[in-house]
């Protein structure tokens, strides 16, 4: 049982095949987004759609691998919604929670995307993938290639923390090490692909990564009673996970598994890299790459976003907003939060916790509404930082 229907351009609404290998929308370069047929779907029932499988493949109807035999599952998704007590208590919340992605395969949310993107990528046909990466990213993928028996390549800066490289390594992924940032890491790639038969992976280059990352979307439904929370934190480098959670949303209002409440969507990064606050503030569409991007939290460190104008969308839409923090105050709060409620979160967790604190100081947030922190991986890959 599976309703994918075909992949619709998310700027200029063009439909493709989605049988066929697909990357970016050929007219104006943008995402593609997996359609499904929603009403044949509500027809069936959740019931019917939610297996008890403890995974993110509990929702495998509405996710785009047809044929069960090529997930290469590692037991990705439905993670813990841990209730914040110690920390909520002492910021003044009633109802602070955390969703605590570092409890993935790999240690972070990648882990969803790269399975989806990897199985599906195997079911049309891929043998080998590449993908520019930060640090997660790469380990993710380079476990669902090994786990689904792909060649992998990884692009990755030169000064990425080594558990990232040793992982991959690991893994049996070619590593390349690049001078620059994530985006130098993305021209690689290009190049690259002139000269090999890769399929790239990249950050909503394909369309199938955001598939596995909605998952976060329809857990939070599910693990809230269908009852949505009221504001989402959530570190943006990329924003493939709150582009995801939006399209969820949409997606389970449609099939009549929640109501017209939202919550606000909070897009955090880094003072050193913020070019989706500095757009969303400026009231831009699209946001313009950041110069000489510098943080300490890896996976914050994207100087530009092809999924720009989705995540600002989401936030004016969902009446959120974007914070940028300084490394000092991510880092302090990355420590509080392992303190006080045991997760060993990472630098990009750390930046919810210290974009919270701004929010509350700005009273944006009030003190008994449901708060959502996502904490994206776990803190053991960044030993420089702690």
């Amino acid at each position: 049982m599976n309703y994918l229907t075909h992949l619709e351009c998310a700027l200029c609404g063009k439909e493709y095949d989605a049988t066929e290998l697909q990357r970016l929308c050929p007219d104006c370069k943008r995402p593609l987004l997996a359609r499904y047929d929603l009403a044949a779907a509500r027809l069936a029932g959740r019931d019917a759609l939610i297996t008890d499988e403890p995974t993110m493949w509990r929702y495998r109807p509405l996710l785009p691998v047809r044929d069960e035999r090529y997930i290469a599952s590692l037991g990705e998704g439905f993670t813990p919604l841990l209730r914040a007590k110690r920390l909520g208590a002492e910021l003044g919340l009633s109802h602070l929670y955390v969703k605590d992605e570092s409890l993935n395969p790999t240690g972070s949310f990648k882990a969803r995307g790269l399975c989806v993107a990897v199985s599906r990528a195997q079911e049309l046909g891929v043998r080998e993938v590449v993908i520019p990466s930060a640090g997660n990213a790469a380990g993710a993928m380079a476990a669902y290639a090994a786990r689904a028996g792909l060649g992998a390549h990884v692009f990755m800066p030169t000064d990425v923390p080594a558990p990232f490289r040793l992982e991959c390594q690991a893994l049996g992924a070619e590593v390349t090490l690049v001078d620059g940032l994530i985006t130098d890491c993305g021209r690689a790639v290009r190049e690259s692909l002139e000269t090999h038969d890769w399929f790239d992976v990249s950050t909503l280059k394909e369309p199938y990564r955001l598939e596995g990352k909605k998952t976060m979307g329809y857990e939070l439904a599910e693990q809230f009673g269908w009852k949505l929370p009221d504001v989402v934190i959530y570190p943006t480098g990329g924003g493939t996970g709150l582009i995801g959670m939006w399209k969820a949303f949409d997606e389970m209002a449609e099939l009549g598994w929640i109501g017209d409440h939202r919550p606000r969507m909070v897009t955090v990064q880094s003072a050193g890299c913020a070019p989706m606050v500095r757009a969303f503030h400026a009231g831009d569409e699209f946001a313009t790459p950041w110069e000489s991007a510098q943080t300490v939290a890896a996976g914050l460190r994207v100087p530009a976003a092809v999924g720009d104008f989705l995540i600002l969308r989401a936030l004016r839409e969902s009446g959120g907003t974007a914070v940028a923090v300084p490394d000092d105050a991510l880092v302090e709060a990355q420590m509080r939060l392992s303190r006080l409620e045991g997760v060993f979160a990472c630098p990009e967790g750390g930046a919810t916790l210290a974009a919270l604190e701004v929010l509350l100081a700005q009273g944006w947030v009030s003190p008994e509404e449901r708060v959502v922190l996502f904490n994206t991986g776990t803190g053991l890959k960044y030993p420089a930082v702690n």
